[in-house]
C-alpha cells in the first residue's frame, strides 16, 4: 500500500505485509477512484460546492438541526483547533469519545480534513477498554464529551502524553471555545485514496478486540457497493438507528450513506426501544438501521405509532431469525434488509434490495465484492453445500498489527467466520459461525437454527444455543440459554416444555439436552451476543 509522505510511519509500519493482504477488487466503474481523496472532501464539503449547503444534514435528539454549510463551517474551526491548539500532524490518531450527536460527526469530519486517522469508542466502554485502545492505536489527541470525562481521566493515566479536549463544559479552554475563535474556512489535508482514515475497533463478540484499518477510498466504496446497489435511499430519506457511529455498521448506516447522498441524519443519544419507537414519529424517520432484538422488540410498538414515514429498514450485526422478519413485516408492510457485513469489511457485502428479501436467508453478494463457500482448504464448494464464507471485493481486512491477520486472510481471501450456503440462484443462507457448528452425536447442529425454533415459544424472549461437552458419552451436547418473558417461571416444567417444543419442530437430535435460564444473555456494546461467553459457561 502507498503511503503519502506527508503522513508519519505509524499506520504503514503495522499494516500487514503484502503476502497477507485481502486482493482488492474493484468490479464496478464508480469504484474506480482518483489516487487522491479525502473523504471529508466527498461527504461533507462536496455538498456546499455543489450548491447543497442549505440542505440539512443533521438533527440532535433535541430537534435542532444543521445544514451542510453549518458542518462544514464546525467541522473547519474544530479542524483548526486540532493542528493549531492541540498540534496534530497528518497520520496522528485522534480518540473520539462521545454518544451520537453533531458535534461528534463535526469533529470526525474534522480528523479526516486534519489528514488525522478517527478512533471513535463506544460511550459504553470504560477505563480499561479505552486504555487499551489508547495504548494499541498511539493515541496522540482525545476530543471527549464533557460527560464522559471521568474513565477517560482514569484511562489517560497511563498516556501521559496524549491531549485531551472536551466539548461541552462552556469554558474557553474546552472544544467550543477553542474553535468558537477559529476560522470557518480549512484546506483539507491532500491525503491519497489508500492512506489510513480510521481505525475500527471489533465489538469483542469473539474475545479480544482486534483493530481493523480503513482507508479513504473504503468510506466511498461502501457508499457505491450497498448504498447505491440495495439500500436505494434518496436525498429526501431521514435517516436513523440505534448503532453507534463506532461501530462500522452505524457509521455506514447513520452517517456515510446519507451524507453521500445529500440526506439527513436523526441523531439518538439513546436508542432504546421506547426511544427509537417514539423518534421514528417524531422525526418522520424513513430509513432504520437497528440490530434483530430491536426489531422482535418494536414490532409491538406499530399498532400504536404513526411509522407511515417509515420505508427502507437494514438489520445487521448478528443473524436475522426468520420468526422476526415475518413479525416485522405483520406489523409494518416492511421487509427487512437482512445483511452480513463485518469490521474487517467495513459494511454489508451480501445482502438483497428491500423488494428481493425474504425471510431466513441473507440475500444475494452486492454488486462489487464476490462470494464463495469454501472448503477447509480453500477450494470452491458446489452448491448447496455447506461451507466457509470467503469474499473478496473493494474493501478488506487490514488487522493493526495483529498476527490473526492470516487466519482472516488466506489467499487473497477475506473469511469473516461465518458457515453458509449458497443455492443455484446465488441466494446465501446463513448457517452459523464457523466455531458455532455443533456437532452432537454425528450430526451436524446449527445453533441459530435451533434458536429460530425457541424463539416462536410465546414465552421466550430471548435464547442462545451453543455446544456443551458430554464428557460421559464422548460427544457434544446442545444446550440453549434462554431469557423467558414474565411472568412465566423459570422451572424443570418450563425447561421440559421447551425442550418438547422444539423436538414437535425440528429433528430430535437438534433439539436442546440441557436448558439453563438466565436473566439476559452476555452482549457487547452493541448489542451483539458473546456466544464465546456461554461457550465457556457451558
Amino acid at each position: 500500500m502507498a503511503k503519502s509522505a506527508h503522513l508519519d510511519t505509524f499506520a504503514a509500519d503495522r499494516l500487514p505485509p503484502e503476502d497477507e493482504l485481502p486482493r482488492f477488487e474493484f468490479l464496478l466503474p464508480t469504484l474506480r477512484y482518483p489516487e487522491r481523496i479525502n473523504a471529508a472532501t466527498y461527504f461533507l464539503d462536496r455538498h456546499v460546492i455543489e450548491g447543497r449547503g442549505e440542505r440539512i444534514c443533521a438533527i440532535a435528539d433535541d430537534g435542532t438541526a444543521y445544514t451542510y454549510q453549518e458542518m462544514m463551517a464546525w467541522a473547519n474551526r474544530i479542524a483548526h483547533v486540532l493542528v493549531n491548539q492541540l498540534g496534530l500532524i497528518p497520520g496522528n490518531r485522534v480518540l473520539l469519545r462521545s454518544p451520537n450527536t453533531p458535534t461528534l460527526i463535526a469533529a470526525w469530519f474534522a480528523v479526516l480534513k486534519a489528514g488525522g486517522i478517527v478512533v471513535t469508542t463506544m460511550p459504553l466502554y470504560r477505563s480499561q477498554e479505552l486504555q487499551t485502545v489508547i495504548e494499541r492505536a498511539q493515541i496522540s489527541i482525545a476530543l471527549c464529551d464533557g460527560r464522559l470525562a471521568e474513565d477517560i481521566e482514569r484511562a489517560r493515566a497511563a498516556a501521559p502524553g496524549m491531549k485531551v479536549c472536551y466539548w461541552g463544559r462552556g469554558d474557553d479552554a474546552s472544544l467550543d471555545g477553542l474553535a468558537a475563535a477559529a476560522s470557518t474556512e480549512f484546506t483539507n489535508v491532500p491525503t491519497a485514496a489508500d492512506d489510513v482514515a480510521m481505525i475500527a475497533f471489533t465489538s469483542g463478540t469473539t474475545g479480544a478486540p482486534k483493530a481493523a484499518m480503513h482507508v479513504h477510498r473504503d468510506l466511498l466504496a461502501t457508499c457505491d457497493t450497498f448504498g447505491s446497489e440495495v439500500l436505494r435511499a434518496d436525498p429526501d430519506d431521514r435517516f436513523s438507528g440505534s448503532p453507534p457511529l463506532a461501530f462500522t455498521y452505524g457509521l455506514g448506516g447513520i452517517l456515510l450513506f446519507p451524507f453521500a447522498i445529500g440526506a439527513a441524519t436523526v441523531l439518538l443519544e439513546r436508542a432504546g426501544t421506547e426511544e427509537l419507537a417514539a423518534a421514528i414519529e417524531h422525526h418522520r424517520i424513513s430509513v432504520l438501521f437497528t440490530a434483530p432484538i430491536a426489531y422482535r422488540a418494536l414490532s409491538a410498538h406499530a399498532s400504536h405509532r404513526d411509522w407511515s414515514s417509515l420505508r427502507i429498514c437494514v438489520s445487521a450485526g448478528e443473524t436475522l431469525p426468520g420468526v422476526v422478519w415475518e413479525a416485522w413485516r405483520a406489523a409494518t408492510g416492511i421487509s427487512i434488509i437482512d445483511g452480513i457485513g463485518s469490521t474487517e469489511m467495513f459494511h454489508i457485502f451480501i445482502g438483497s434490495p428491500a423488494a428481493e428479501a425474504c425471510p431466513g436467508k441473507t440475500g444475494r453478494v452486492v454488486p462489487g465484492y464476490i462470494a464463495e463457500i469454501h472448503d477447509e482448504a480453500g477450494s470452491p464448494l458446489p452448491a448447496g453445500s455447506i461451507g466457509r464464507l470467503a469474499v473478496r471485493g473493494p474493501t478488506g481486512c487490514r488487522y493493526l498489527h495483529d498476527e490473526r491477520q492470516r487466519t482472516y486472510v488466506r489467499d487473497g481471501w477475506n473469511y469473516p467466520g461465518d458457515a453458509y450456503v449458497v443455492d443455484e440462484a446465488g441466494v446465501f443462507t446463513y448457517v452459523a459461525r464457523a466455531d458455532d457448528m455443533i456437532v452432537s452425536a454425528g450430526y451436524n447442529v446449527s445453533g441459530p437454527e435451533v434458536e429460530q425454533v425457541l424463539l416462536l415459544h410465546s414465552d421466550v424472549a430471548e435464547c442462545a444455543v451453543v455446544g456443551k461437552p458430554d464428557v460421559k458419552h464422548h460427544t457434544t451436547m446442545v444446550k440453549a440459554y434462554v431469557v423467558l418473558r414474565p411472568p412465566r417461571a423459570a422451572d424443570e416444567a418450563c425447561a421440559s416444555e421447551l425442550i418438547a417444543h422444539c423436538k414437535a419442530t425440528v429433528a430430535s437430535f437438534k433439539a436442546p439436552r440441557e436448558i439453563e435460564f438466565l436473566d439476559a444473555l452476555p452482549r457487547t456494546a452493541t448489542g451483539k451476543l458473546q456466544r464465546y461467553k456461554l461457550r465457556e459457561r457451558a
